[in-house]
């Protein structure tokens, strides 16, 4: 590889020195935390963002803050409860109840340090959230003092590309082609009033950049507006009520899943499925929704009743044909999800279809587990005929779809079973059952086994699974966590997993195996270090047969990661990592890559200015060598790139807290390729080697 553009010795010189600064007087007094501080790991979220293959933004409206003003109590807290929460493993949650059962009430926050599966570092994480005094009772609280005594927050956004790109450039004379039809600007507004975690209402609407504005297809101002009424825990018989917009998720996704998946991870034993049935919507996912009404009922000490009702428009490919009435079209060959309407395509895709979807779950529940049989029906008013290939032979074709599920959830000591088994209306099977194992305070194990036929049907199934879909794949997960010394961690896990028939990139039946090795080394508000190995091998088609069935043939990626965090002083911190890594594809020629970066988290006492910068450096064969990497973003965003190709990139984030209930924030970032002349293709290619975005927010809590 040609490293001459960069100097990475110097670079890498740079991050030891860096890494190694003496700790400083004041290390005794924070604790070093994830980049998110007490929100969503970026751990997690690479994660997920490596098993997707997607870059990308997120806004995952985190609910953090509504327990900062009523932290959740660990002794009355039900397991739905510290689910919700997002905070603690399901194996941490089951010791916790069970401790709970055997002793009684904790007295105080740092006594869960005598449950096995608590740390210390755990126990810092979620010690602003979490209470041990029982305080006053408002179960009963009527709803008008909730609107009284709730909180308001209000957030304004906006983000644009500062080089031109092909989509915004008109068409030149005797050039054809499409154009974006709005400008670059992207924006966001978002309205909610919440009390605690147990009222919330509001509104969202997003403008995606090159989408129209109070013109053209979006006459009513933004692209995208979703509302939505939430009441959690109203009384012992109204569990849980929504209306509008909200999230609906059944057992372990066979059947639909809306929540943030665990998947595989360096959370290794952080595998099954726990979102709640329903729950509000405020994200910008214009695909991930029901739109209409949901209750869930508490029939007594054990049994709850959920039922929902959907209707709304979703984007879809009509299926062309001789008239422009898209009225007298009754097919279409498949769902859009992007949520992008920028483009005469795009904008003749949007809400061209109508999706309705009812049903209900029926759950029993007791101190040990539950079981609950889920149904759900969907029905489109266009008929889904996909365009016919070998791979997907299989797939759901339609107007209608009926599933339904069983799924489990049994404890026993340090034992816990999960699982569903899910029918679709094709008379096919398809299950999905793990154990988790709290075997000491030292180690903790997770087994997960799959079986999803070829021709399972399911329109937004969502499990644990190598492919998303649940469909056409069989395997068997286990995943290790070991604190084999203090202040040592031992995270693993291997993955091996078949799939019976073709996939959109194998001609022929294929396997893979996955595994992942992290070592963690981390001082009581001091520092985190840790060293991180994951690899794939899966089979994939040949590229270079020239034939109409392609030869299968070994893909592997393999990426190291070093990591190093340093608490320097109460108001500075540093972050800094290095990867490398191949990719090979059968006998061709290995592809290498390297990429660094130095994070700088300055939050100067008594002064109302944060700053979180980064320098990163890259230097990639190619895009199938490439290394995700999270980025600090605006409050509650998160952005995810893909560093390939040779070049730099960095980052300058600024946070303004000087005005009381107003935060305000402004975001710098640009990318630099040294080996290429554009950056992008299609519509978002720019013509140079720069890529840089700008974006500002103002939240206000009133």
């Amino acid at each position: 590889m040609n490293r001459k553009s960069f100097n990475y010795n110097f670079f890498l010189c740079c991050l030891i020195f860096i890494g190694c600064l003496p700790y400083g007087a004041y290390a005794q007094n924070d604790s070093i935390v994830p980049a998110l501080s007490n929100e969503i790991d970026e751990q997690f979220i690479e994660d997920f963002i490596q098993s997707t293959d997607e870059e990308g933004d997120f806004d995952f409206n985190t609910e953090f803050e509504l327990y900062r003003g009523k932290p959740l109590n660990v002794n009355k807290a039900s397991r739905e409860d510290l689910e919700a929460m997002g905070l603690l493993s399901t194996i941490q949650i089951n010791d916790l109840l069970r401790h709970r059962e055997r002793f009684g009430d904790l007295i105080a926050i740092y006594e869960l340090q005598t449950i096995s599966s608590f740390d210390l570092e755990t126990i810092q994480r979620i010690q602003a959230f979490v209470s041990t005094y029982s305080g006053v009772d408002d179960y009963q609280i009527p709803i008008h003092k909730m609107l009284v005594k709730g909180g308001n927050e209000l957030y304004v956004r906006w983000g644009k590309v500062l080089e031109e790109q092909k989509g915004y450039l008109p068409l030149e004379e005797g050039q054809t082609g499409s154009r974006y039809l709005g400008d670059q600007n992207k924006l966001y507004v978002r309205y909610r009033h919440f009390y605690q975690n147990r009222l919330s209402f509001g509104i969202t609407a997003e403008k995606d950049a090159g989408e129209e504005f109070f013109k053209g297809s979006n006459n009513n101002g933004f692209d995208y507006y979703s509302a939505h009424l939430y009441l959690n825990n109203y009384s012992k018989l109204i569990k849980a009520v929504a209306l509008g917009d909200y999230k609906l998720s059944m057992g372990q996704g066979l059947v639909r899943y809306s929540g943030f998946g665990s998947g595989k991870s360096t959370y290794v034993t952080s595998i099954k499925r726990n979102a709640k049935a329903i729950d509000k919507y405020s994200s910008l996912n214009e695909a991930a929704f029901m739109r209409g009404a949901a209750a869930t009922f508490g029939l007594g000490e054990n049994i709850e009743l959920t039922g929902f009702v959907s209707v709304r428009n979703r984007d879809a490919n009509l299926v062309a044909n001789d008239t422009l009435d898209n009225d007298d079209v009754n097919e279409f060959s498949s769902l859009q999800i992007s949520g992008l309407h920028r483009t005469v395509n795009e904008v003749e895709d949007e809400n061209a279809i109508k999706q309705t979807s009812y049903g209900g779950i029926l759950k029993y529940k007791a101190s040990k587990g539950h079981l609950a049989l889920n149904v759900l029906h969907e029905q489109y008013d266009k008929e889904l005929q996909r365009n016919q290939q070998p791979y997907n032979r299989f797939y759901f074709n339609g107007d209608q779809i009926t599933n339904a599920s069983l799924d489990y959830n049994y404890r026993y000591q340090n034992l816990n079973f999960f699982g569903e088994t899910a029918w679709s209306d094709n008379n096919r099977l398809a299950t999905l059952n793990g154990l988790l194992i709290g075997l000491d305070r030292h180690a903790e194990v997770a087994l997960l086994h799959r079986y999803f036929p070829k021709d399972y049907q399911a329109v937004d199934a969502n499990p644990f699974a190598e492919k998303r879909g649940g469909r056409n794949e069989q395997g068997m997960y286990i995943g290790l966590n070991l604190r084999p010394a203090k202040n040592w961690k031992i995270n693993t896990y291997v993955d091996a997993y078949r799939h019976p028939w073709l996939l959109f990139d194998a001609d022929a039946p294929s396997k893979g195996i996955d595994y992942l090795v992290k070592v963690t080394y981390w001082q009581k508000r001091r520092m985190e270090a840790y060293i991180q190995l994951r690899s794939e091998t899966k089979q994939v088609n040949n590229s270079d047969f020239e034939g109409k069935i392609d030869p299968l043939e070994n893909f592997q990626q393999f990426r190291m990661r070093l990591h190093l965090a340093n608490k320097v002083s109460k108001t500075l911190e540093l972050r800094s990592r290095v990867y490398w890594g191949f990719s090979q594809r059968g006998d061709d020629e290995r592809q290498k890559g390297f990429a660094a970066y130095q994070d700088v988290i300055f939050k100067p006492l008594g002064f109302p200015i944060s700053i979180t910068s980064r320098f990163a450096i890259f230097d990639t064969d190619g895009y199938a060598t490439r290394f995700y990497a999270y980025e600090n973003n605006l409050l509650y965003t998160f952005s995810v790139p893909a560093y390939y190709n040779k070049g730099t990139r960095y980052y300058v984030n600024l946070r303004y807290k000087g005005i009381r209930n107003m935060t305000i924030e402004m975001r710098y970032s640009r990318t630099y390729w040294a080996n290429q002349d554009s950056f992008g293709s299609g519509l978002e290619e720019i013509n140079g080697q720069n890529k840089s975005e700008l974006s500002a927010q103002i939240k206000m809590k009133f």
